[in-house]
């Protein structure tokens, strides 16, 4: 059966259904799919846009995707290879169990799938978990930790933005275990898109433009999406403030990381040793200071690490594209992972500049 599965995934296409096609993660997957060798899109649902020709509401893909959108229960998802899930938490949770009984693999952009605490995530999203056999084996979807898992999984929760970019950040210094981690900051930054595609006035560009603010001190939903993922990784509890800030730019996280460091170590050579097979990681040349243009529209991360003044404290940047590799270029990523195919496919973009 696994050998006959890895045949069909290498040489025949995945048919595809999109749950959500409408915001922001659901047209890049839209766009990210469309030129992917593997990929046929067969459904993409919206209630409020059904009937209606995708290239209709988003021009870009004119040409690239024919299909017009559909309502969850006229999309034949259940014959589908994967459904993703590009909606608000609570969504995937509800229809997951279904697909997965009919063969079909859940890819959830959404926070569905990624805690295993329940009570940590009942305490978040102020619902009951209602998939918690599923959600007890579904594999957190940051490939650079849980490749292999991610391979054989029936059911990835894709990482959230910023835990992206604050977890690949970290790792290098959590795994060698040369910082102290109970004394973690994360000072982030990510551009509006990170909310969300609706009408919300703290979003609006007259409120945003122009400006700059921190939220979320008091706590934010990736916050415990970081602690249990970097807990992992050093074996034990660690300690993490997090600070999200939003920008008046459209796209992009820029995480700013700091830790004191328990033991000396070169750390260029360890991040480059620790990324240097990863395809979608960049560890820039000692000095560097990334920004967030570099990496619009690609499923990169790109990282520099800094010591100032030979101290004991480490600075990491760590910039992603917060729609790319950050939700949708991960979420294919982990597709690819998934049936078998080149990790990268469908993903080779060049980042927009300027």
């Amino acid at each position: 059966m696994l050998g006959e599965f890895i045949c069909k995934a290498a040489h025949e296409m995945i048919r595809i259904g999109i749950v959500g096609g409408t915001g922001y993660t659901g047209v890049e997957l839209l766009r990210i799919l469309a030129t992917h060798p593997r990929a046929e899109l067969t459904a993409i649902t919206s209630r409020t846009e059904a009937g209606k020709p995708v290239a209709g509401l988003f021009p870009n893909l004119r040409g690239k995707v024919d299909l017009a959108f559909s309502v969850p229960e006229e999309a034949d998802l259940d014959n589908c290879d994967v459904v993703f899930f590009a909606t608000p938490h609570g969504v995937a949770m509800a229809h997951a169990p279904a697909l997965v009984r009919a063969g079909v693999k859940v890819i959830d952009l959404a926070s569905d799938f990624r805690l295993k605490d329940i009570a940590q995530w009942s305490k978040w999203y102020k619902v009951e978990h209602s998939a918690r056999e599923l959600l007890a084996e579904a594999v957190y979807g940051l490939p650079e930790m849980n490749r292999d898992q991610i391979k054989s999984a029936r059911v990835v929760g894709n990482p959230g933005c910023y835990a992206t970019a604050v977890q690949l950040g970290f790792l290098p210094l959590i795994e060698a275990g040369i910082v102290d981690p109970a004394h973690l900051v994360a000072d982030a930054k990510s551009g509006v898109s990170g909310a969300g595609r609706k009408a919300d006035l703290g979003i609006m560009f007259s409120e945003v433009s122009d400006s700059f603010r921190a939220y979320g001190v008091a706590g934010h939903r990736h916050h415990p999406e970081m602690i249990q993922g970097l807990a992992k990784a050093a074996g034990g509890p660690i300690k993490l403030v997090f600070v999200p800030h939003l920008t008046p730019a459209i796209r992009g996280i820029h995480a700013t990381l700091y830790a004191r460091l328990i033991s000396d170590a070169d750390l260029q050579t360890l991040y480059e040793t620790r990324f240097g097979e990863e395809p979608f990681v960049d560890v820039m040349p000692a000095g560097s200071h990334p920004d967030t243009r570099s990496v619009r529209g690609a499923n990169t991360c790109r990282i520099a690490v800094h010591r100032p003044d030979d101290s004991d404290l480490v600075v990491v940047l760590a910039v992603i594209d917060n729609l790319v590799k950050g939700a949708s270029g991960q979420a294919v990523q982990n597709m690819n992972l998934m049936f078998g195919l080149e990790e990268t496919m469908g993903l080779d973009h060049v980042a927009l500049m300027p």
